[in-house]
């Protein structure tokens, strides 16, 4: 089966995190974290709306259920905190959680 096939709710708290140039990607970079950003919102709601409808189960990790789609063109990058150095994205996924809550990160590959 793919796709999400219920009413899920975004959860907003994630968003920041995931865009370029915010507030919480530059703490996340200060804390020698990587951080992994979409090349913009509009990106992240395109990625977003075709994981809901053709996304595939990947399964449950670390508590939340996901689903994830490859894409043939960057949906994003990643940022390494060391260096700043950016590497192009091509797989993103939605997590929900327990709740029904979900948001979007872009990824190298499956969790």
């Amino acid at each position: 089966m793919s796709g999400i096939n219920r009413q899920i709710t975004l959860d907003s708290r994630h968003i920041a995190k995931h865009l370029p140039d915010s507030p919480q990607v530059q703490r996340l970079l200060r804390r020698g974290r990587a951080a992994h950003v979409f090349n913009d919102q509009a990106t992240m709601e395109r990625v977003t709306q075709a994981i809901i409808e053709r996304g595939e189960f990947t399964g449950i990790i670390r508590g939340y259920e996901r689903y994830g789609l490859f894409f043939t063109d960057p949906i994003g990058y990643r940022i390494a905190p060391a260096d700043g150095r950016r590497t192009p994205l091509f797989y993103g996924e939605v997590k929900i959680d327990a709740e029904n809550r979900y948001h979007t990160i872009s990824r190298t590959q499956p969790g």
